[in-house]
């Protein structure tokens, strides 16, 4: 379709036809500070531009507010938000680009189909209160939110048309759009102190949005913006209509002052317990019927035998009911190389347990206040909480062993599961120079002192440790002995990253200005380098294939991933995918040809390097998730309610989830997610309450 154009006096006449290096392709709707078109990529996305009107480009003041925004933008797109793909606050008409989402409005969708029934209004609640807290976190404050900037996706509700403030002149006038705030969803302080709006303001309209979708109409109704105005500062809000177990909530988000309304997260808390039949499930994609080929299933791994979960409180078969869906501390568990103990699927495959012979099976918790995180070694899930380290029988779930350990986390980078190495578990990495050591067989505990190190990587058996004049220690995991010790050439101050499956450790380092990395790939056991390349871009290591090093190409300026990078060390030969689009804080697994991308904001992409193409992108629906872990058949990552997600690994649909499982402190949010455990068939797991579970992957639509 041609780009529309006006030939009006108005801010949208003559419509551009291009923003950047993006085609508009039709008018998808005006606001009062720009319109938005539906424009394509030159790789054929599709995305949703906003081009601002000429007479605010003109505003220094305005144009410096939306730089700023753009920045915040980036850092908030996610689950509940259009992602932001690219922008210039510096054109002639500023313009920002976020991905196109199919559906229809909330606006809409009340037009067409009248108001939502309860269960939908509780999803609508949840969705809407955790994108609050999102964008509240990095500094900004909405102030427009209303139906027509609620999007129905099929993932849930997406906040949309957030980030550019309004100019300091602006006043209420009749015409639709010229203020950002819509009287009826506008807060009393956005009336009486304008330049006082707070987060609280987006409480407000949350609870004018949610009577506009439970009745069809605002909780101030009249047809006079003025009179609104005075209803929304004076009167009682009118909420016959909205249904009995929510009209509590809405009516404290309506509170005349902001001190007197809830919070997200306390909305969240609330509607945890409103409604404790809260459907987690209800926005994945109804489940395929036809029957597919299915891939061979080796045996069960090898020493274990399958049998039936030993009666007892502590361990319970089956799925627990679904909690509300909010925003928690982190959920399933890390995937590490593991020295010495057996290998996860991520390197080579191990062998599977059948569907009949597994059925799952779920620990109550040791300790609720955080998430255990847990490594697989031959039978056995070993799992470290604060303070604790214990382990599990991998295929029935009962307790082996139990120990306290002083300070933090026993813990080991990169996602803090423990290391497993010549039958011992590791603990106390990474909080001090005293590593403790239990018995895997026993729980017996063994204390020794390390060398001083300012960064670690435990890898082949082998806990590498850099000091901070660059010279790194290898020392033996399972006795303690410091093996070889010296500076790494090529690198000033290593810091290691390593792969399940790989042997090898990598330090990267980055020239100053970004346009080259050196990657020095060296045996743990000897601390001899077994290659070395200068390569080009700013590149971060995400895993390894076939001897091949794969990472993503970073942009130095915005952070994103622009591009995948594979460089096989003996052809020397480099190869290059991009990115349809660039892609935040990515995280990376590789299994084969394929790399799967798990970016901020909750897109996982699976590239195939073999093709040289990309292959599919899904919105998960969470604001972050782990890194992604995949059998072939599924790709599997964690999110911070403690949820396990199964995306079917050739189409990029979602096909199933475990229930929310929260914590105690459903409030907090970790710095980093464990990842899925994958042991043949078997996806082990654990969530912010302090449970442990085991799920079977071949049916994931059963959990």
């Amino acid at each position: 379709m041609a780009p529309q154009r006006n030939a009006g006096a108005g801010p949208e006449a003559e419509l551009p036809e291009y923003a950047g290096h993006y085609r508009l392709e039709s008018c998808l709707g005006s606001g009062g500070m720009g319109v938005v078109h539906l424009a394509r990529s030159t790789s054929g996305m599709k995305l949703a531009v906003k081009v601002v009107h000429a007479e605010f480009a003109k505003d220094p003041e305005f144009r410096g507010r939306f730089r700023q925004e753009v920045g915040a933008a980036r850092r908030v797109s996610g689950a509940f938000t259009a992602p932001v793909v690219d922008a210039d606050p510096e054109a002639g008409r500023p313009w920002m680009a976020t991905l196109y989402i199919p559906g229809p409005t909330l606006a809409q969708e009340v037009k067409r189909n009248g108001p939502l029934p309860p269960a939908r209004l509780r999803r609508l609640m949840a969705g809407l209160a955790e994108a609050l807290r999102d964008i509240h976190r990095v500094g900004v404050v909405h102030r427009d939110l209303k139906p027509s900037n609620v999007l129905l996706a099929e993932d849930g509700p997406k906040v949309i048309d957030f980030g550019i403030s309004r100019p300091k002149d602006s006043e209420l006038r009749t015409e639709t759009g010229k203020l950002i705030g819509t009287p009826p969803f506008m807060a009393p302080e956005q009336f009486r102190r304008p330049r006082e709006v707070g987060p609280a303001a987006d409480v407000f309209a949350l609870g004018s949005v949610m009577v506009h979708a439970a009745t069809g109409r605002g909780p101030f109704d009249s047809d006079s913006p003025y009179v609104v105005a005075y209803q929304v500062v004076h009167d009682e809000p009118e909420l016959t209509g909205v249904p009995e177990e929510l009209t509590p909530l809405v009516q404290r988000c309506l509170a005349k002052e902001p001190e007197d309304r809830p919070s997200p997260d306390e909305l969240m808390r609330e509607l945890r317990s409103v409604a404790a039949s809260y459907d987690t499930q209800a926005f994945i994609p109804a489940q395929r019927t036809e029957e597919e080929p299915a891939e061979p299933a080796p045996e069960a791994p090898a020493g274990e035998v399958p049998a039936p979960a030993r009666s007892g409180r502590l361990v319970k078969r089956g799925a627990v009911a679904a909690g509300a869906l909010a925003l928690a501390a982190a959920g399933v568990l890390a995937l590490v190389g593991l020295p010495g103990g057996g290998e996860p699927a991520g390197g080579a495959a191990s062998p599977r347990a059948t569907a009949a012979a597994f059925s799952g099976w779920e620990a109550e918790p040791l300790d609720g206040r955080s998430t255990p995180q847990c490594s697989y070694a031959t039978g056995a899930v070993v799992c470290a909480q604060d303070g604790l380290v214990f382990a599990r029988d991998a295929v029935d779930g009962r307790l082996l062993w139990r120990r306290a350990l002083k300070g933090a986390a026993a813990s080991g980078p990169p996602a803090g599961a423990p290391v497993v190495a010549d039958g011992r578990v590791l603990g106390g990495l990474g909080q001090g120079r005293e590593l403790t050591a239990v018995e895997l067989a026993s729980g017996e505990v063994s204390r020794q002192e390390l060398p001083a190190y300012g960064g670690l990587r435990a890898v082949g058996g082998m806990v590498l440790l850099t000091a901070s004049d660059g010279t790194v220690s290898g020392v033996e995991a399972a006795s303690g002995r410091v093996r070889w010790s010296h500076r790494v050439p090529g690198q000033d101050v290593p810091y290691f990253v390593s792969f399940p499956g790989d042997r090898l450790a990598y330090a990267l380092g980055v020239s100053a200005d970004g346009s080259r990395t050196r990657v020095t790939a060296v045996e743990p056991r000897t601390g001899a380098v077994r290659w070395q390349a200068g390569l080009e871009g700013n590149l971060e290591a995400v895993g390894t294939a076939d001897g091949a090093l794969v990472a993503v190409a970073v942009d130095t300026a915005s952070g994103q991933a622009r591009a995948v990078v594979r460089h096989d060390p003996r052809s020397r030969r480099t190869e290059k995918v991009p990115l349809r689009v660039p892609l935040a804080q990515v995280q990376g697994a590789v299994r084969g040809d394929v790399v799967h991308l798990m970016a901020a904001g909750g897109a996982l992409t699976a590239v195939d390097l073999a093709a040289r193409r990309q292959l599919w992108t899904l919105e998960t629906g969470v604001v972050r998730a782990s890194r992604p872990a995949s059998d072939g058949r599924h790709v599997y990552v964690s999110a911070p309610d403690g949820r396990l997600l199964a995306v079917d690994a050739r189409r990029g649909r979602l096909v199933g989830q475990t229930p929310v499982r929260l914590g105690e402190r459903s409030d907090r949010v970790p710095a980093s997610l464990p990842e899925p455990l994958l042991v043949g068939d078997r996806v082990y797991g654990s969530a912010p309450d302090g449970a442990v579970f085991a799920v079977n992957g071949r049916d994931p639509a059963a959990w």
